[in-house]
């Protein structure tokens, strides 16, 4: 989403994660699961919420252990930037992967839409930097993934859980995993902007599931300050984006739109976090309190995750040269 609080992240791809193994992550693995993809290419098209440009958006079928690869065909169709922990570059406001002219920003949408039905392998063409906004939420793609059949792979993914609860607090959130009593997800998440913020506070729980993704999750939709508008399209962020393609909010409530849900504010930073959450590369259980949590701090979680899953012995092969032809 186009986040209140946020801040920016590593600037490449290197990560040292010495650190994260030092503080002692450790995973678990509680299940396996077939992998699956899709049968037949979706397509669709629509116009990015950041920059306003037309964008086609290509769902392909990939081969078991490639996971989710970002395309760039507008660069070239090897221009590939998989959609892993280690390829995030900045966290402001958005979830931004690879390095210009190879980047793709605001993938934790698709991302989510594609963890929370359970797409493991998949090719992600776009024709631009970013995916279509639609109406700030992921309804639209999920109804288009919804029409296709997925395809269960010979190939199995790991679930995997901490040992121990793992804490990740900044200055204004906080982010819990705690370890697994089933081969679930379950999320809480907690919003509280404040006595005088103009979205009250508010609190979202689900498991993750298809169903409840499709149900609980998906329509939510994008949201901000409407003192921040004018802010960010002095940054060239947001010209060609109204009131009808996201939520923004003033002293007076919701400007020229309705709600969806009282917490639908709370509904879509958990869509965020799953989305962020999908760059560990395999199904995570246990479950997950985040109180006022950004990109920020789902990306650090999402790394130390990913760290852990090295660790562990098990790493996802990505089969990008397969995938280039």
């Amino acid at each position: 989403m186009i986040e209140l609080f946020s801040s920016t992240a590593q600037s490449s791809y290197s990560c040292n994660w010495s650190n994260n193994l030092e503080a002692g992550l450790r995973l678990e693995i509680v299940g396996w699961r077939r992998q699956r993809t899709l049968a037949k290419p979706v397509e669709l098209h629509g116009r990015g919420l950041l920059y306003g440009k037309p964008v086609c958006l290509r769902l392909l079928p990939a081969e078991p252990n490639t996971g989710r690869l970002f395309v760039r065909t507008d660069l070239g169709r090897n221009t590939i930037i998989p959609a892993v922990a280690e390829t995030v570059t900045a966290t402001e406001r958005r979830t931004i992967l690879g390095l210009p002219p190879a980047q793709v920003e605001l993938v934790e949408h698709v991302l989510a839409a594609l963890a929370g039905l359970m797409i493991d392998n998949c090719r992600i063409e776009l024709t631009g930097p970013e995916p279509p906004g639609w109406d700030g939420s992921v309804k639209p793609l999920v109804q288009a993934l919804k029409e296709t059949a997925f395809v269960a792979q010979d190939a199995e993914l790991p679930i995997v859980a901490v040992r121990t609860p793992v804490d990740i607090r900044d200055r204004i959130g906080r982010l819990v995993l705690l370890p697994a009593t089933a081969t679930e997800l379950r999320l809480d998440y907690f919003l509280d902007y404040g006595t005088w913020s103009p979205i009250p506070p508010q609190r979202f729980s689900c498991r993750l599931t298809p169903q409840e993704f499709v149900n609980t999750i998906a329509a939510s939709r994008t949201f901000l300050l409407l003192e921040e508008v004018q802010t960010l399209r002095q940054q060239g962020v947001g010209l060609h984006t109204g009131p009808e393609r996201l939520l923004v909010f003033s002293a007076k409530g919701v400007v020229g739109n309705r709600l969806r849900w009282a917490n639908e504010p709370a509904r879509h930073k958990t869509l965020d976090l799953i989305g962020d959450l999908a760059l560990v590369g395999c199904p995570l259980a246990g479950h997950i309190v985040a109180y006022r949590s950004g990109h920020r701090l789902n990306i650090q979680l999402a790394r130390q995750l990913r760290a852990a899953v090295h660790a562990l012995g098990w790493v996802q092969q990505l089969s990008a040269s397969k995938q280039a032809a």
